[in-house]
């Protein structure tokens, strides 16, 4: 396996972390936003400066970042929401985000393992 493919991998398992912070009976916002941080860092220091195998692992990597954005924001909503049915609003978007963000990790790895 290369070493793109190993960082990716390891992305993926922060994402995974993150979903099960996100899908835990006791939701601890500030424990996901640390995790949201941790993940944040990890992509910036160790994803961003790779080299990219094609132009279609340069998209897809655009494409996270900007997930990875777009699920801060929606963290911050989640924190400010009062209301039980705006909080479950929320969580759906934030997993259907992490979901996206896998699967893009997942696109990434899959031509890279089968090299």
């Amino acid at each position: 396996m290369s070493l793109n493919c190993d960082k990716y991998q390891e992305l993926a398992t922060f994402i995974d972390e993150l979903r099960t912070h996100v899908t835990a009976d006791k939701l601890n916002t500030n424990q996901l936003r640390l995790n949201l941080t941790h993940l944040q860092t990890f992509f910036l220091q160790q994803i961003v400066p790779l080299v990219d195998a094609n132009s279609q692992e340069q998209s897809y990597k655009t494409e996270i970042s900007k997930q990875l954005r777009l699920l801060e924001v929606d963290i911050m909503f989640l924190q400010g929401a009062k209301q039980l049915t705006t909080l479950q609003s929320r969580l759906k978007t934030i997993e259907e985000r992490i979901d996206t963000l896998i699967r893009y990790c997942q696109a990434i790895i899959q031509p890279l393992a089968d090299k």
